[in-house]
C-alpha cells in the first residue's frame, strides 16, 4: 500500500477482513451484541450468544424480551460480533445490518438447541441439559439474514500504518 493512501485514519474502509478472517471470527466467537429499534425509533442493544450457521447468524430469546417483540413489529435489526476474548494481538470486528426471521418450528429447534448447546457459554453441566433448559413454549429462535457487512482489521491497519511510518 503506498503512502499516498495512508495520511491519517480518516478512511478506514481499507482495513477490512478477508472473507476467510470472517468465517474464522464467526466461528470462534459465541457473544454478539444485538441492535434493534424500540417503537420510539431508539436502537437498543443487547449482548448476547450466537452461533453462524447456513452464512447467517442465529440466538435465541423467550418471546416477551422488548426486541422480539420490536422484531415482530419491524425485523430489521444489527449484530456486531469483536475479536474481544478471542485474540489479545488484534482487533477485528463484523457488523452486519440484516432482518430477523423468528422461528418457533419444531424443524429449526431440533437442529438449532444441540448445535447452540455445544458452541454457547452454558451454565449447565452437559449440553443436553441446556437443550431441555431452553426447550420452553415461549422461546423463540431468530434468524439474521445478512444484508450489508460492515468489518475492521486491526492488524491489517497496524501493519499498514508500520509500513507507511516506519
Amino acid at each position: 500500500m503506498s503512502e499516498e493512501n495512508v495520511e491519517n485514519y480518516d478512511d478506514v474502509t481499507m482495513y477490512g477482513l478477508t472473507t476467510e478472517k470472517q468465517e474464522k471470527l464467526l466461528l470462534a466467537q459465541n457473544e454478539l451484541t444485538f441492535i434493534w429499534t424500540n417503537r420510539a425509533g431508539h436502537g437498543m442493544g443487547v449482548t448476547m450468544s450466537y452461533i453462524w450457521r447456513h452464512g447467517r447468524i442465529w440466538c435465541t430469546a423467550t418471546e416477551q424480551r422488548a426486541r422480539m417483540k420490536a422484531l415482530a413489529r419491524d425485523p430489521r435489526c444489527s449484530v456486531v460480533i469483536s475479536s474481544a476474548g478471542i485474540d489479545d494481538d488484534v482487533s477485528q470486528s463484523i457488523t452486519f445490518k440484516g432482518r430477523a426471521i423468528l422461528h418457533k418450528d419444531q424443524e429449526t429447534k431440533d437442529w438449532f438447541y444441540p448445535d447452540f448447546a455445544r458452541h454457547a457459554n452454558s451454565p449447565a453441566p452437559t449440553p443436553e441439559a441446556f437443550v431441555a433448559f431452553l426447550d420452553t413454549p415461549a422461546r423463540i429462535i431468530i434468524e439474521v439474514v445478512p444484508e450489508k457487512t460492515i468489518t475492521f482489521d486491526g492488524g491489517v491497519m497496524r501493519d499498514t500504518t508500520t509500513e507507511t511510518l516506519g
